[in-house]
């Protein structure tokens, strides 16, 4: 009789647990005075500063609330949904907090003159994002028609470099974005009938 209990108990625990999202766990640390390294999951002092962040699993419910937020930039910047969609992805994974080690901010990935350029004043806002970064982007594609791949490519490391090679340059981060970005935007396409 106790055992299954204990065993519906385990069911029931498998359950739940299947159905409560994936959590994040990040990874705070300091440095005593003596030079000894503390490490925790829970920052219960102010000495702790953010080492690791750890991304939590984006559910489906999650990534779909911008959609609208992207139809609406779509239609304005004449950019198709599913690009915008793919370089948000590549760029953040739809972590509207992101920030990259080179300062660039948002779920588009602006750098800070990029923004500017495109009357970005909150870079964390959605909305402001994904409205400065299709703007960008929509700049880009009409620039390097008809190659998406260099439109990408100059929204990853900048215009000019893509002009100085006469295409998508050289460089492994800007070839693996590229790659990156055209595979999510053939994963967002509609089924074709």
């Amino acid at each position: 009789m106790v055992l299954s209990r204990l065993a519906v108990c385990l069911a029931g625990l498998a359950i739940v647990s299947a159905w409560v999202p994936q959590a994040g766990a990040d990874i705070y640390r300091y440095q005593d005075e003596d030079g000894v390294w503390h490490f925790t999951n829970i920052k219960t002092d102010t000495r702790y500063k953010l080492y690791i962040r750890t991304s939590k699993r984006k559910s489906a419910a999650y990534i779909k609330k911008y959609d609208g937020i992207i139809r609406q930039a779509s239609r304005r910047f004449g950019v198709d949904p599913h690009l915008i969609k793919a370089v948000i992805k590549a760029e953040s994974d739809f972590d509207h907090r992101a920030v990259s080690h080179k300062g660039a901010r948002g779920l588009m990935q602006l750098m800070p003159t990029t923004a500017r350029k495109m009357e970005v004043e909150n870079p964390f806002d959605p909305e402001e994002n994904i409205f400065g970064g299709t703007r960008y982007l929509s700049q880009l594609l009409e620039r390097f028609k008809p190659s998406l791949a260099s439109a990408i490519a100059a929204y990853n490391v900048g215009p000019e470099k893509v002009e100085q090679f006469g295409g998508v340059p050289p460089i492994p981060e800007t070839r693996a974005f590229v790659e990156k970005v055209l595979g999510y935007y053939r994963q967002y396409q509609p089924p074709t009938r």
